[in-house]
């Protein structure tokens, strides 16, 4: 039970990767058969870091993922074998580039260096600065350049993002409006980076997620739309113009956590915000039902041990 505590396991089987002592967030989810899982493994061995034999390569990578390029004096060395580890683990989360010797002599001015290369054709690269052979300093940085603060889901990721079990902000956004996607990241990343770890930031195509908005009684013509999932019912940001007045966003997802949310669909305004001298009414009423629980693992893909002495 401990075992299945520290781990998240709620349902057997349930297959796990491990690198380096670290769990991969994402498990195995393919077939349960000998080929699947033997293609899988194939997959994971494989190396995650794709070596370039001249800079131009550099040049012309594709500048809507996020790279991390390493330059490095010789393969054989402490520095390459901790960029090695840190790849392996978010190899799926980034491109991974490396450089050796004559090829990545330019790069090297001042010795061994790591470059994070953002999206954006205009978007400044930025330097690792640490020491090069300190694994979690590596990694940690890394991971913040790797791993958006505002992610996008999917069908594809959305089973792996509900097994977080943090309640979900969502910007729907039409795909090609990124316009608006740019103002929910900059406000979430200037009003709500102390509730990282409490909350999952995301965005969503309007087209692909039409029912869930349905369930807002929203269409994608309404969009952009922000909205709280909180895997028991879904609430709506009152207007996506008001994204920019300070505090107003952080303020949505405080009344999420105090539950202020959940009580004034049910009962009206709280005492607090009704008028002096207006009465107060208890205005029953049911918030749409969570959307994105659904994409949550079915109870029926597993066998559930519900007993302990099943064990």
């Amino acid at each position: 039970a401990d075992i299945a505590q520290r781990y998240r396991i709620s349902k057997y089987p349930t297959l796990k990767l491990f690198r380096n002592g670290m769990m991969m967030k994402r498990e195995y989810r393919g077939q349960r058969s000998v080929t699947a899982i033997a293609d899988y493994i194939r997959q994971q061995k494989s190396n995650p870091i794709r070596e370039v034999q001249d800079l131009e390569e550099i040049n012309s990578l594709d500048r809507s993922r996020r790279n991390i390029v390493g330059y490095f004096e010789q393969k054989d060395s402490d520095n390459y074998r901790t960029f090695e580890r840190v790849a392996n683990i978010l190899h799926d989360d980034c491109v991974f580039l490396s450089a050796f010797g004559a090829i990545s002599k330019a790069e090297r001015f001042s010795g061994d260096n790591i470059i994070y290369k953002p999206p954006g054709e205009n978007a400044p690269d930025m330097v690792y600065l640490g020491s090069l052979t300190n694994f979690d300093l590596i990694y940690a940085w890394t991971q913040d350049k790797c791993v958006p603060l505002v992610r996008e889901i999917t069908f594809e990721n959305g089973e792996e993002l509900t097994e977080e079990g943090l309640p979900f902000l969502i910007l729907f956004h039409m795909k090609d409006d990124l316009e608006s996607l740019e103002k929910f990241q900059q406000e979430v990343a200037r009003q709500l980076i102390g509730e990282k770890g409490t909350i999952n930031f995301l965005h969503a195509d309007c087209d692909k997620f039409r029912h869930p908005l349905l369930h807002i009684q929203k269409t994608p013509a309404d969009c952009p739309v922000i909205a709280i999932d909180s895997f028991r019912h879904m609430y709506v940001f009152p207007d996506f113009s008001d994204l920019s007045v300070p505090g107003k966003l952080k303020q949505f997802v405080l009344d999420l956590h105090s539950g202020k949310l959940h009580r004034e669909f049910h009962h009206g305004p709280d005492p607090t915000d009704v008028a002096p001298g207006q009465p107060i009414q208890d205005l029953a009423s049911s918030p749409p039902e969570s959307s994105f629980q659904k994409l949550a693992p079915s109870e029926h893909r597993y066998t559930l041990l519900r007993e302990k002495d099943e064990l």
